[in-house]
């Protein structure tokens, strides 16, 4: 057993040596690869045609060979009617799943850059929104380029089907029109910040920690110095006036809403958000797209980012950690919530 064990120790030192050697190298070979390389391409797909088949795959499956025969002859006149006919007015459909740092701005920027500058008669955008919310100036971000395409008098439809709070509603509550699914939680107008205070446990192990700054509050609150109470009285000071920001700017965007009520950090769904005025209509964005796909050409935008060696392998292990805490979360919840 002994033996078994300082091999374990021995396999366990040498996987320790070859990470802490191979992630340096990947960060070195991926740098140096995306200097001069195209960061990423654009990717159109036409949802209307894709939406068509997929009605049509149902269709053909229930017929016999003589009805499949005639159903193929249609097809082929009905397209080549649509060809002759006049321009359909197209709508872009963008996808945005956020994160606490809101990692998927720039592709939104690129994405938002793509419709402007094609300088297609653009009916209107469709942007499915997925995001409990971050950091305040990462989405405030986030809302000015989706008001770039307000300001370009085109018509914004925000999509939630599952939640768009925080954050995640700064962004969506420019849009000229809001729909979320029936269960979807929107709101949580409201700013939290929290941090851990290790002075006492470093004062009690004899460790000392020095931090010097030019500005009475440069630093409010740290996490190994000593809190005062005027820093936190700052740092209070500080969050009501970002949330006051937020505040106004879900008044200006959506008048109608009353921000007494709905500022306060709640989350609300179904008919209450209809209510208060935080969403316009209930309806999940599959049956709003399948509805819009009849009147208009639908086409879906997306960036698509080039990682580099070292951003792939780092989302690897992210991906690995994220499953690893949900079958955890699984695991002990499993009989706690059921329907």
């Amino acid at each position: 057993m002994e033996i078994l064990a300082d091999y374990l120790v021995f396999l366990l030192k040498v996987f320790t040596i070859a990470i802490a050697i191979t992630i340096p190298l990947l960060m070195i070979i991926g740098s140096s690869k995306g200097k001069n390389q195209q960061r990423g391409k654009l990717s159109v797909t036409n949802l209307s045609d894709k939406y068509e088949e997929m009605g049509n795959a149902v269709k053909s499956s229930l017929m016999n060979p003589k009805e499949l025969k005639k159903f193929n002859k249609n097809l082929s006149k009905d397209k080549k009617k649509k060809e002759k006919n006049d321009k359909e007015d197209s709508v872009f459909v963008l996808n945005f799943k956020g994160d606490i740092q809101a990692s998927e701005v720039e592709k939104l920027k690129q994405e938002v850059n793509a419709i402007l500058l094609s300088d297609s008669e653009c009916k209107e955008v469709v942007i499915r929104v997925e995001s409990g919310g971050g950091s305040a100036y990462a989405y405030g971000l986030c809302a000015a380029e989706l008001k770039r395409l307000v300001d370009n008098n085109i018509n914004l439809t925000v999509c939630i089907d599952k939640v768009a709070a925080s954050g995640g509603y700064l962004m969506s509550c420019v849009a000229s029109k809001i729909i979320a699914a029936p269960w979807a939680i929107v709101g949580s107008i409201g700013v939290i910040a929290q941090l851990p205070n290790f002075h006492r446990l470093l004062k009690k192990n004899s460790i000392d920690f020095e931090m010097h700054t030019a500005g009475a509050f440069k630093r409010t609150l740290t996490t190994l110095g000593e809190n005062t109470e005027e820093g936190r009285e700052k740092f209070k000071s500080d969050l009501e006036d970002l949330h006051l920001i937020f505040k106004n700017f879900v008044k200006e965007q959506r008048p109608q809403v009353d921000t007494e009520i709905v500022a306060t950090g709640e989350v609300w769904q179904g008919e209450e958000a209809v209510q208060v005025g935080l969403v316009d209509s209930l309806e999940t964005s599959d049956n709003y797209l399948v509805g819009l796909s009849k009147k208009a050409k639908l086409y879906e935008i997306e960036f698509i980012e080039k990682k580099n060696l070292s951003e792939k392998f780092a989302f690897s292990i992210q991906l690995i950690i994220e499953k690893s805490i949900i079958k955890f979360y699984d695991l002990i919840n499993r009989d706690r919530f059921t329907s």
